[in-house]
């Protein structure tokens, strides 16, 4: 793909429903703390390794992943897990998602083979008859990648959020199905265990690295002006969540730093306790997507292959991601929204051609 070149093929991806911001006067917090800018990216706060950033502008940092935290095998396993989950062993992943998937039929449904289309499914409606707080109910939700030959990829949403997609080359649409299903079943199935819920000894834990990583004091991770404190913060307002419950809240934030949000935030003189207050209880919708979506438009109209660039990036982002067993959302969002600015910028520049 050319980078300063928008592919006819490209078109935009119709996306959730959300909530809405809905607005407010100008000069709230309210109207400071929306998504929109205007100014160049610049990274603020999304994870502990942007927290001890200079005062100028460095390159962002890696998105934060739970596995970053702790060992394990993929975002959603378990610290006894061994290796890492990545493209160059992809072995032992497949061999650790039928194992937990073997098991899972044997716990289940007795000894056979197991859909793991219709687990997973169960597994989600038994949550929630349980109780689970699934605000949009337990619908799993597969998506296709449009293609005509193998291999097929395909991704499933679960219903907080988190997003994984098939891991093996799959010659049927039906196998990328059951692959996407079979990790999504197999981190569904570890985010229940008690190791996987944020505790007062996890957050202790994680402060104790961010702090010794960026050579930070405990007063630091005492003050949520700081970055590490924010950190803590965040960490300490999501006490009792699961992982996967937690990464979903900061794919928020990591949106918001990817699009430069948070520094323009910070400009309008948000503190971070007062971003990480109010986006905390923000569900990632078509607003902000749309928002952010828009800042990209005015980045290319300013720099012409600006979305090409960070399109081919995100793809391979995605790729690479998607066959390490990752959880998807942060990248499949960016991709979402990249594809959201190529229909906005496509409408912009028919509205202005000249009639015939």
């Amino acid at each position: 793909m050319e980078s300063n070149v928008i592919p006819d093929s490209i078109r935009p991806q119709r996306l959730q429903p959300g909530i809405g911001f809905g607005s407010g006067p100008t000069g709230t917090l309210r109207s400071s703390l929306r998504p929109g800018v205007t100014v160049p990216i610049a990274p603020l706060l999304p994870s502990p390794a942007s927290l001890a950033a200079s005062s100028g502008p460095p390159p962002p940092p890696p998105p934060l992943q739970l596995h970053s935290l702790y060992g394990g095998v993929g975002a959603g396993l378990g610290a006894g897990a061994s290796g890492h989950c990545n493209p160059g062993n992809p072995a032992v992943l497949k061999e650790a998602v039928e194992a937990v998937v073997r098991s899972f039929a044997k716990h289940t449904q007795g000894y056979g083979r197991v859909n793991v289309v219709e687990a997973l499914q169960e597994f989600w409606q038994m949550k929630l008859t349980r109780g689970a707080d699934l605000r949009n109910g337990a619908l799993v939700v597969y998506e296709m990648v449009p293609s005509n030959s193998p291999p097929y990829v395909c991704y499933v949403s679960l219903p907080g959020g988190s997003c994984f997609g098939s891991f093996q080359f799959c010659p049927t649409k039906a196998e990328a199905r059951r692959s996407a299903a079979k990790i999504a079943l197999m981190n569904s199935v570890f985010n229940e265990h008690p190791s996987r819920r944020i505790t007062d000894d996890f957050i202790e834990k994680s402060v104790s690295e961010a702090l010794a990583s960026f050579n930070g004091n405990r007063e630091e991770a005492d003050n949520p002006n700081t970055g590490i404190g924010a950190f803590r913060f965040m960490l300490e307002s999501n006490k009792g969540k699961s992982m996967l419950e937690f990464q979903e809240l900061m794919t928020v934030f990591q949106l918001l730093h990817w699009n430069g949000s948070l520094k323009a935030m910070r400009e309008r003189q948000c503190s971070r306790q007062e971003v990480l207050a109010h986006y905390s209880h923000r569900a990632l919708d078509d607003d902000m997507r749309t928002q952010m979506a828009a800042d990209w438009v005015n980045r290319e109209q300013s720099v012409a292959g600006t979305i090409a660039q960070e399109l081919a990036s995100t793809e391979r982002e995605l790729e690479d991601a998607r066959l390490a067993g990752r959880e998807l959302r942060f990248y499949k969002e960016k991709k979402d929204i990249l594809m959201l600015a190529v229909g906005q910028l496509s409408a912009a520049n028919s509205a202005t051609l000249p009639s015939h």
